[in-house]
């Protein structure tokens, strides 16, 4: 049952209002003035708060604020008088759901619940789905060199600063940039993806810059590139180290002038980026043989973060394992398994040369071949290379 508080200083309309909602199944608490509205809403949780504009003490747009600030997350719909629609429409914009005029519809009182109630709905499900998504892409682990990498993100997060991530394939360098991205003020916006090495050299500039109809024989209709598509939000550039010296130039100059060309057009375009690189090469060496600008390495590098191999961080492995344990079987829909402390210590003894990657493929074989108990037998048996 939803519930509701009415604030507004007509005790003619807060009773109005109490009659027509309790009839329609919803749980209703009133108060006269802004004071002790505020006081209400602070001490219990309503899904709605429906609140006069005009009242004593305090107003409905100074309640609107203090209830912004203190955190309440009640859909908020005002109820405002034909001379104070323009301070409704205000209000609609320092967050308030919508605003009902004098003198009130029933329908239209109706029909605004339902719409605040749905929409307070999708707002809790986007907030727990965000929360997956942020226990998803956590970094597992304890041992020195992670917590060094998880406390240079925090440092690095909030700023708009360049990041290039190193790693050995399967290392998790993707998981980090997505969480520099996920506790950044651009996480309301995405997260592109370009992985360099799985587009061929012809078709990069397209992919990243985007092109106009006609650029190209089969460019038949024009086509938004990644650097628009991460427009406010973080443009990551995996394996930048197999980028080709022409789209080097070109990134070099976006990064540089914060504006993009697409392929056949003249127009420029301002784009507003956070860029995150990763590579498994070493750039110095690239840049030694000539196969990598130097002036863009310097543009990316502004932060730099090394992430270890799972060998350099075999005291992990068994939160890794454990984590990878209980997502695994929740894909698979059966129950969790539990490994022997022999199969944790032989998983630790195994040299990792696919990193975490590998260590996760052989978690799912153990998963599906195995008893509930994963022992020392099994790993030797199923995760011999």
């Amino acid at each position: 049952m939803a519930k509701i508080l009415i604030i507004d200083d007509e005790r003619s309309i807060r009773n109005s209002l109490r009659e027509i909602l309790e009839y329609e199944g919803y749980e209703v608490k009133d108060a006269s003035d802004g004071v002790e509205g505020f006081k209400i809403a602070s001490e219990e949780k309503f899904d709605i708060i429906l609140s006069d504009i005009k009242m004593p003490k305090m107003d409905g747009l100074e309640l609107l604020e203090k209830l912004k600030e203190s955190g309440v997350d009640s859909q908020i719909i005002m109820i405002s008088g034909h001379g104070t629609i323009e301070t409704a429409v205000e209000a609609i914009r320092n967050g308030a759901f919508d605003f009902i005029a004098k003198p009130l519809d029933l329908n239209r009182v109706l029909i605004t619940l339902k719409n605040a109630l749905t929409n307070s709905t999708l707002v809790k499900e986007t907030t727990i789905l965000k929360k997956k998504v942020l226990r998803s892409n956590e970094i597992v682990g304890e041992s020195d060199a992670i917590n060094n990498i998880k406390s240079l993100i925090e440092k690095v997060a909030p700023t708009d600063a360049r990041v290039l991530i190193t790693g050995e394939n399967g290392t998790g360098k993707e998981l980090v940039a997505r969480m520099i991205h996920d506790l950044s003020p651009r996480n309301v916006k995405p997260i592109v993806e370009v992985n360099c090495a799985a587009i061929p050299s012809e078709l990069i500039e397209s992919e990243l810059f985007g092109h106009e109809k006609g650029a190209f024989t089969s460019a038949i209709k024009q086509r938004i590139g990644k650097f628009e598509q991460a427009h406010e939000g973080t443009l990551f550039l995996d394996e930048i180290g197999d980028m080709s010296p022409s789209t080097q130039a070109k990134v070099l100059r976006a990064l540089q002038e914060n504006k993009i060309t697409r392929v056949g057009g003249e127009k420029e375009i301002s784009v507003n980026v956070r860029v995150i690189a990763a590579t498994n090469k070493n750039l110095t060496e690239e840049i030694e043989k000539g196969n990598f600008r130097e002036d863009l390495y310097h543009r990316l590098s502004v932060i730099l973060i090394k992430v270890p191999t799972l060998n350099e961080r075999a005291t992990d492995i068994p939160l890794i394992a454990e984590h990878f344990m209980k997502s695994i079987c929740a894909e698979h829909r059966i129950q969790v398994k539990t490994f022997s402390k022999d199969a944790l210590a032989a998983l630790k003894a195994i040299k990792w040369t696919g990193n975490i990657r590998e260590l996760r493929n052989v978690v799912e074989r153990l998963i599906i071949l195995c008893g509930n108990e994963i022992t020392e037998k099994d790993v030797k048996l199923f995760a011999s290379k």
